[in-house]
């Protein structure tokens, strides 16, 4: 089922956005962490590129869901590398999903307050916001690096709640990170939406029990329609 369209924005006075895999294509990042950064690192350390690939993939998942994940920072740190240098190298590669821009002239242009609330670090963020060009499209952005704890924490959500005034029940959260909607929809975030594929050149995901869009011409089209 999905009426992803058919959403009461009557009803919806804030839009809180996630950035990468739902605002833009999650292929980037997969490529950056999965291909390039052992290419890079297997280079430093004198290492084939499987035995890169390995290890990396082990480090990774011991700090997946945690905020260190998603920080340039820490893995600057751990892997003796520029991060941010290196996804600078590769910025070319990312890219926003069809129809974003329009949807988010529309959040604009009727009223409703849109965040972009994401778990990349700001330097991430500066990044892919200097290669999109769709900061000033939002009223705020938040890094939950801001915070001290990643979205899918219990503890990031009444921080947030002290920091962006905005009411549970009039607020839309889309993201792809299914952890992070059932730790919104425990905190009383009433209008949750998913994405069926974050990443374009990977199957789609079980979005559990979260309505999903395929993509944002779903919910253009439904705009479109409702016009008159």
């Amino acid at each position: 089922m999905n009426n992803s369209r058919y959403i009461d924005w009557a009803q919806i006075n804030t839009v809180f956005l996630d950035m990468d895999g739902t605002l833009m294509d999650l292929a980037f990042d997969n490529y950056f962490w999965h291909e390039y950064v052992p290419f890079i690192y297997s280079k430093n350390k004198g290492l084939d590129d499987a035995e890169a690939k390995q290890l990396l993939l082990s480090m990774y998942k011991q700090q997946r869901g945690k905020l260190n994940w998603y920080c340039t920072d820490y893995w600057s740190q751990q892997l003796d590398l520029n991060i941010k240098d290196l996804k600078c190298q590769v910025a070319s590669r990312v890219s926003l999903f069809p129809l974003v821009n329009e949807f988010l002239l529309w959040l604009k242009s009727n009223g409703k307050r849109s965040v972009l609330l994401t778990n990349a670090h700001m330097d991430s963020v500066d990044i892919k916001m200097r290669e999109t060009g769709i900061r000033s499209m939002f009223d705020r952005v938040i890094t939950s690096h801001s915070y001290g704890f990643a979205k899918e924490h219990d503890e990031f959500w009444p921080l947030l709640a002290n920091d962006e005034n905005y009411h549970p029940q009039t607020t839309l959260l889309i993201d792809d990170n299914v952890s992070v909607l059932q730790a919104a929809d425990r905190h009383g975030i009433k209008h949750l939406l998913s994405i069926s594929q974050p990443d374009t050149t990977l199957p789609h995901q079980d979005t559990d029990e979260f309505h999903a869009i395929e993509g944002f011409h779903e919910i253009v089209v439904g705009l479109e329609a409702n016009k008159d």
